[in-house]
């Protein structure tokens, strides 16, 4: 036999043998990665801040960028000490602020600070909030108020990450026992589950091993990658499985496995394509974190694969003669009643689907999507969220948005513009250089004389006028100091940085008292100035009223705020920054995103439906069975009136058509096979009856697992993330058993129609005598009338026409011709 005429699945064999042949070495290198990966784990950035996801052309992100670059942000905390006297309050605030570290401490009487017997201090640090003094100086302000009812709300540190990783932690102990339970109720023999279990473990401590190789992923991807990659992937070792069970009865151990394995290798990869096809969908996402899923997940996979296809064999070779004696009656019941429900209401259930679906994508489009965290109430607070609420039921916290404008040396061009914003019942109060006061009702910015300034900081006027002429002819404005020095007059903060350097240089001197003052001074000054003016930029702090909610009405005012900057600062980019911009920045990415996720997911899983199907219709049908079920899922907060954070969309409409449609092909493919060979209502109840173990366990753990993720973290987007899955894995079933074999009963006249060969060939016809290999879809006789796919050898005559494949005429070895003699 020739090369060209080797079978198909040659490779495979040759491929599972040398897999089979070199389990060891596998074993190996899997406690080597396992070794690695201890390390590696500490490698992995994970990045907590979702705005660093949006597209780098939005505002707020060049904003970010800009205020990163160009302005200093001390670390901040708000600390609420409850149960307290006023008195009490204001010892305690005495004793902070002596406290190293410490930069300045916002208390006073009012309200802001002081109510319910209780007192707020909003604390700012001496350090940027990237530096880890921060963390320490805290940690001394919590001991030092160890001993009082305290709630601490900060943006410093790891916590939120810290928080989701132990709860994810949790929740995989109580995935692990759900598949446990499941495994061995779908299963049919004990032994198959340790096997199950320790491929898919490998698989993830591969992927978490080489997270590091992506630099910095999202805490989002970094908290649920590992719990859906096992929702995901772990079909892919019960098809390798039910093979090698299948085999065994009939080959022994070792050739079962190389049987099995080539036969999975194929079909799980082709398997993969639908899941794969459904993320790569958000690598099209303009919010990045997308891409930083989409890249995780589809990685996650790939790496499950490879544990199924190279250390699975090994572990069968292990725990297979363990298999044959702990076998097991099967749990699974039979479900024939619905194949009986599908064929009786076969003419009425796709009509009623129909209505239902214009109804479902209706209330989906009423989806109440949020864009922050405050809507949304999650199922578990952790600590940060338990104090965050404690302050807010009794404080008014208010909205901060920081707008950043070009460098104006005329400060009262920013004054001008400062005084509009506040004129605005929206705008609590602002906070610029312009507006901040120094001593004695001067504002930092503030024009001031020589006299003045002597008046103001009790220095001798002779000294001030020095001063004066000292800082005019170093700014080269010698005009001022021959023809008007009474009348020149310098910003404030200009001229105290000025007379520090002059001090500190000896050229000026001071009493000690005085040195000091202006020291203190000279801290505050350079503060604000770190904070509020750049080298091209400033920056303008405003705080926006507590009563202007999230949505349209803040982004309403947010653009009106451009609009006043912008009349002040004609030239040059004018930016805004804060909570109110990144929701408003999340809606018009989503805006793009939703329609973008929703039409490649389709496209991606409606390619390969059709080179699966070979048919027009059939994917079309498939897919608006999972698409019924997307759009049914998303309209249940509509219904509920409960806000969805914008992000589980996204995410679980990718995952939903890319893996829950593997359910439908497993039901249309067996019902394919089934049709031509018995009656339509036997061959739809014997399609369920074999469907319903594969759907049951990988829908269960893919449902439990999305249930456990909504129910059991404390972090909003997740939280999304896991209801929206688990409900719609639960609804893509329901659809999937009780819906879908009713289409297909009642289409499968439309899916002949339009099928199709992707063999793109001339058919002609082939006579033959004597010895002929036959292989491929032929129509015509041998010795009688044939059609179908075959692969034989034939000794006699042929008139076939080849509708794919090939007929080729064999020459017959010496032995054979005697005999045929």
């Amino acid at each position: 036999m020739t090369e060209q005429e080797q079978p198909k699945n040659d490779f495979m064999h040759k491929l599972a043998l040398q897999i089979v042949e070199r389990r060891n070495l596998v074993f190996l290198i899997v406690i080597l990665g396992t070794i690695f990966t201890i390390f590696s784990r500490s490698w992995v950035k994970v990045e907590s801040d979702l705005t660093t996801y949006l597209p780098k052309t939005s505002e707020t992100r060049m904003g970010l960028d800009i205020m990163e670059k160009e302005f200093t942000t001390y670390g901040s905390a708000d600390v609420m000490v409850a149960n307290i006297t006023p008195d009490e309050a204001d010892q305690l605030n005495d004793e902070l602020a002596g406290l190293r570290g410490i930069q300045m401490i916002e208390y006073d009487d009012t309200t802001a600070h002081y109510n319910n017997v209780s007192a707020l201090y909003s604390i700012t640090f001496d350090y940027p909030e990237d530096d880890d003094q921060c963390l320490e100086t805290l940690e001394s302000v919590k001991e030092y108020l160890k001993d009082y009812d305290i709630y601490v709300s900060t943006s410093l540190g790891n916590t939120q990450e810290e928080t989701i990783e132990r709860e994810v932690n949790v929740i995989m102990v109580y995935v692990a026992i759900i598949i446990v339970v499941v495994l061995i109720f779908t299963s049919q023999t004990y032994a198959e589950v340790p096997v199950l279990l320790l491929t898919f473990v490998v698989g993830m401590i591969l992927n978490m091993g080489t997270n590091f190789l992506l630099g910095t992923i999202s805490f989002v991807s970094n908290s649920v990658t590992n719990i859906l990659q096992l929702a995901l992937s772990l079909d892919y070792a019960i098809i390798f499985c039910n093979h090698f069970k299948e085999e065994h009865e009939t080959l022994p151990l070792k050739e079962a496995v190389i049987e099995s394995l080539a036969k999975s290798i194929p079909e799980i990869s082709s398997s993969s394509l639908t899941t794969i096809g459904g993320l790569v969908a958000m690598l099209f996402m303009q919010f990045k974190i997308g891409p930083d899923m989409a890249i995780c997940l589809i990685k996650a996979i790939l790496f499950s694969m490879l544990s199924v296809f190279v250390v699975m064999p090994g572990l069968l070779m292990l725990f297979g003669p363990y298999m044959s004696k702990t076998k097991h009656r099967n749990f699974v019941p039979k479900i024939s009643f619905v194949g009986r429900y599908a064929y009786k209401t076969r003419k009425i259930v796709p009509i009623v689907f129909a209505v239902v679906l214009v109804f479902a994508y209706h209330f989906q489009t009423q989806c109440p999507y949020a864009y922050g965290y405050g809507p949304i109430k999650t199922p578990v607070l952790n600590e940060t969220q338990i104090a965050d609420n404690m302050i807010d039921e009794n404080f008014t916290k208010s909205n901060l948005v920081a707008l950043v404008v070009p460098k104006n040396d005329d400060y009262r061009v920013e004054a001008a513009m400062i005084k509009e914003l506040e004129s605005h019942d929206e705008v609590d109060h602002t906070r610029g250089l312009s507006n901040i006061e120094a001593m004695d009702g001067y504002m930092l910015e503030d024009r001031l004389t020589s006299r003045q300034f002597s008046e103001m900081a009790g220095l001798d006027y002779e000294l001030a006028q020095v001063v004066y002429t000292g800082y005019a002819l170093e700014n080269d404005e010698y005009g001022q100091v021959i023809g008007n020095f009474s009348n020149y007059s310098v910003p404030l903060i200009d001229m105290f940085l000025y007379v520090c350097d002059e001090v500190d240089s000896g050229i000026v001197s001071l009493d000690q008292d005085q040195i000091n003052d202006l020291h203190d001074a000279q801290t505050q000054m350079l503060s604000a100035k770190a904070q509020l003016q750049g080298v091209d930029y400033n920056r303008i702090l405003v705080y926006l009223n507590p009563s202007l909610q999230s949505g349209d009405e803040m982004y309403e005012f947010t653009d009106q705020m451009r609009t006043i900057a912008r009349k002040y600062y004609p030239d040059g980019d004018i930016y805004l920054a804060g909570d109110a911009t990144n929701e408003y920045d999340f809606q018009k990415s989503f805006a793009i995103d939703n329609i973008v996720v929703s039409v490649v997911s389709v496209l991606i899983v409606l390619i390969v439906l059709l080179f699966t199907f070979q048919s027009v219709a059939m994917p079309i049908l498939l897919i608006l069975v999972i698409e019924g079920a997307i759009w049914v899922n998303f309209s249940v907060p509509a219904f509920i009136h409960t806000p969805l954070y914008f992000m589980g969309y996204l995410i679980v409409s990718s995952i939903q058509m890319g893996a829950n449609i593997d359910y439908a092909i497993v039901i249309a493919t067996r019902y394919n096979e089934l049709r031509d060979k018995m009656d339509h209502k036997t061959a739809m109840i014997e399609t369920l009856n074999f469907a319903f173990p594969t759907i049951l366990t990988s829908g269960t753990i893919m449902t439990v697992a999305g249930t456990l993720i909504g129910q059991m973290t404390s972090d909003a987007c997740i939280v999304g993330i896991g209801q929206c899955l688990g409900r719609g894995t639960i609804i893509s079933i329901f659809l999937v058993l009780f819906v879908l074999p009713q289409i297909l009963l009642v289409g499968g006249k439309l899916v002949d129609k339009t099928s199709f060969s992707m063999h793109h060939v001339v058919l002609h016809t082939n006579t033959a005598s004597g010895r002929v290999r036959v292989n491929g879809m032929v129509q015509g006789e041998v010795n009688g009338s044939v059609a179908g796919t075959m692969n034989a050898v034939v000794d006699g005559n042929v008139h076939l026409t080849v509708l794919s494949g090939k007929i080729s005429q064999e020459v017959q070895d010496e032995n054979d011709s005697h005999a045929d003699e």
